[in-house]
């Protein structure tokens, strides 16, 4: 079965966490500090991380940051913090998931099934390759996108996102869609978090040109990319 470690420094919450998880035929593992969870995954390789952001030694979010130098295992953010921006900065280093504290620990669990089902081999569905033209030049077999001659740095699901709106200019996706895109089953709860995955994409694209737009939001239906705003 999968393992998961848990990285929190509240014993009430990890047991929580741990009871959740085993009763639904997960391993865990429960470290309180965030130094011992990155040699442990290096040492024993966990399939899942749930990580706490505010960790007595170095935060979730550093944390996540170098566990990225040497692993892409999945990671679920804990925190106390409801702010839009931890929320956009947690996904743009690289984590799965952001629950916010009080949470419900079968919750959890769900999300720990959703992200480890997509990342099976069916993980997404396959997307039309495409040259989009103009300004980007996707190369999917080195997972980069060059926009305006410059290199994207995309976490994966970013690029997964970008390569399916350009694949297909001017179609409107739904965040369902955009879901099928990530390989996320549509009842996972991961809706919330399109929005903030193309919101870091949109900031990593104005910082090769300001002044244009090419991601289109289309309000109660989804978004687009838009080659003559590019």
């Amino acid at each position: 079965m999968p393992h998961i470690l848990i990285v929190e420094d509240e014993a009430a919450i990890a047991d929580t966490l741990v009871f959740a998880l085993q009763g639904e035929g997960f391993t865990t593992t429960w470290l309180n500090l965030a130094e011992a969870a990155l040699e442990y995954q290096q040492r024993t390789p966990a399939d899942l991380l749930i990580l706490d952001v505010g960790l007595p030694d170095i935060s979730g979010f550093e944390a996540c940051k170098r566990l990225r130098r040497f692993s892409e295992v999945p990671v679920i953010f804990l925190t106390a913090r409801d702010a839009e921006i931890d929320r956009v900065v947690g996904l743009e280093i690289g984590a799965d998931d952001y629950v916010v504290k009080p949470f419900s620990p079968r919750e959890v669990a769900a999300r720990v099934r959703a992200i480890l089902k997509r990342m099976a081999p069916r993980a997404a569905e396959p997307i039309p390759v495409a040259d989009p033209g103009g300004p980007f030049r996707v190369d999917a077999e080195r997972v980069q996108i060059h926009y305006r001659e410059q290199l994207l740095v995309l976490t994966r699901h970013e690029f997964r996102l970008l390569q399916a709106l350009l694949a297909q200019p001017e179609r409107v996706f739904a965040r369902e869609q955009l879901l099928d895109a990530l390989g996320v089953p549509a009842d996972a709860g991961y809706e919330r978090n399109i929005d903030s995955h193309i919101k870091s994409l949109r900031a990593k694209l104005r910082q090769v040109a300001a002044d244009a737009e090419p991601i289109q939001t289309h309000r109660g239906l989804g978004y687009s990319y838009s080659p003559k705003s590019a």
